[in-house]
C-alpha cells in the first residue's frame, strides 16, 4: 500500500520516486499476469493464482478423465452386446431353416430319401451354428461358447469406487430365464443344444433311410417342439443382451452429459474471460504509464533543492 509521504526536502532518500517506481512494478506485474491469461486463455494457470479454485478444477478434471474412460469402455460394451445380438439373430435364421426342414420331412407325402435329404441339409446348418459360435469373438474370447463374462466399467461414485455392469454369457445365467438353465449353442458337442433337454443336432446326421431316427414318425413331432423351444431360448437370450445394451446406451448419454457439464464446471472456474481481462490490461497500462511519469518528474525533485545551496 503506498502513501503520500511529505518532507520532499530530504534529498538522501527520494520516498516519492520509490512510492513511483512501487507503482510502476505493481502495474507491470498485473500487465504480465493479463497478457498471460489472454495468451493461454486461463484464468488459473498456477495454484497460486486461486488455490481453492485450482484444488477443485484439479478433481473436476481428475474425475472428467475417469469418465472419459468408462465412456470408452461403454462403447465397448455396446459394441460386444451388439456383436452377440447379430450372431443370436444368425443362429435364429439357422434354427428357422432347421425347423422348416423338419416342418416339410413331417409331409405324409415326403418320401424316405427326401427326408434323409432335408435331415443332412439340416445337420449342415447345424455346423454352421457351431461355426457362428466359434467366430463370435471379442477382445480374443468367444462370446457364445458358454464361459463368457466381463464387468464394462460404468462409472464412478463419490468415494471413486468402480460401477460396473455385467454382461454374463454363461451357460447357467438365470437372467435368461430358462426353464432348463443350460443354454449351450455348442451346437456339435451338447446332447441340449438352446437349453432344451435331448435336442441334439448331431441327430440329423444320423438320420438314414433305414432308420429315421429324429424325422421318424415317432419322434418327428418331439424334434419340431424342441427346435421352437431352441428359437424361444435363443430369443429370450437376445432380449438379455438387448436389455443389458439398453442400459450401457442409457449410461453412454448419461456420461457424455456429465462430462460436458464437468467441463462447463471447470471452464468456469479455470478460464479467463477475455473481455474483462482486456479491460483490466487497459486500465493497468494506463496506470503504467501514468506511474512513469510520475517516477520521472519524481526523480527531478532533488535537483530544485541543489538551487538552496548553489551560489
Amino acid at each position: 500500500m503506498a502513501f503520500a509521504i511529505g518532507g520532499n526536502g530530504r534529498i538522501r532518500t527520494n520516498i516519492p520516486a520509490e512510492n513511483a517506481y512501487n507503482a510502476l512494478e505493481s502495474a507491470n506485474r498485473d500487465i504480465s499476469l493479463r497478457q498471460l491469461r489472454l495468451s493461454t486463455g486461463k484464468r488459473i494457470n498456477n495454484a497460486a493464482d486461486d488455490v481453492a479454485s485450482y484444488i477443485t478444477s484439479r478433481a473436476l478434471l481428475s474425475r472428467n478423465g475417469s469418465l472419459k474412460s468408462a465412456m470408452r469402455t461403454v462403447g465397448d460394451g455396446l459394441n460386444l452386446g451388439n456383436i452377440i445380438m447379430d450372431s443370436l439373430d444368425n443362429i435364429n435364421n439357422l434354427l428357422s431353416t432347421i425347423k422348416e426342414s423338419t416342418a416339410a420331412a413331417a409331409s405324409g407325402s415326403m418320401g424316405t430319401d427326401e427326408k434323409v435329404a432335408l435331415a443332412k441339409a439340416a445337420y449342415r446348418l447345424s455346423q454352421q451354428v457351431q461355426t457362428v459360435v466359434d467366430s463370435t469373438v471379442f477382445g480374443g474370447r468367444k462370446l457364445l461358447n458358454g464361459d463368457y463374462y466381463a464387468e464394462m466399467l460404468v462409472g464412478f461414485d463419490e468415494h471413486h469406487t468402480q460401477l460396473t455392469i455385467a454382461i454374463d454369457m454363461h451357460t447357467n445365467n438365470v437372467d435368461f430365464n430358462l426353464s432348463a438353465n443350460n443354454f449351450n449353442l455348442n451346437s456339435l458337442n451338447t446332447n441340449i443344444f438352446g437349453g432344451i433337454t435331448n435336442l441334439n443336432l448331431q441327430d440329423f446326421d444320423k438320420v438314414s433311410a433305414d432308420d429315421l431316427g429324429v424325422f421318424s414318425y415317432e419322434k418327428i413331432g418331439t424334434t419340431l417342439y424342441s427346435l421352437s423351444n431352441a428359437l424361444n431360448n435363443v430369443n429370450k437370450v437376445a432380449s438379455y443382451i438387448g436389455g443389458i445394451s439398453n442400459r450401457l446406451s442409457s449410461q453412454e448419454d448419461l456420461l457424455r452429459s456429465q462430462i460436458t457439464n464437468y467441463n462447463a464446471a471447470i471452464s468456469r472456474l479455470e478460464d479467463s474471460d477475455v473481455a474483462q481481462e482486456q479491460l483490466q490490461l487497459i486500465k493497468s497500462q494506463f496506470l503504467q504509464n501514468a506511474s512513469l511519469t510520475s517516477l520521472s518528474q519524481a526523480n527531478q525533485n532533488p535537483s530544485q533543492f541543489l538551487q538552496l545551496i548553489s551560489r
